[in-house]
């Protein structure tokens, strides 16, 4: 799951404003939040430095968590 929306509102940056300082769409930003679709690591890279750049201290882990890794279980 992305933060990146939470994150975006927290430090008031509309979908645009993050579209373009990242050199994206719109849509393509609301898709990221969505998880319609998920953005690469250099776009994931491009929007962190984005949100910082807004006034966020954050992470690529905090705006993009990483999912657990299922274990196996050994008999």
């Amino acid at each position: 799951m992305s933060n990146m929306k939470t994150i975006r509102e927290k430090v008031g940056v509309t979908q645009a404003a993050l579209a373009e300082a990242v050199g994206l769409t719109q849509g393509a930003i609301a898709h990221y939040e969505s998880e319609r679709r998920k953005p690469g690591l250099e776009e994931c890279r491009r929007i962190v430095c984005a949100l910082n750049s807004s006034g966020a201290a954050v992470t690529l882990d905090d705006v993009f968590p990483q999912k657990p890794i299922p274990t196996l279980e050994v008999a």
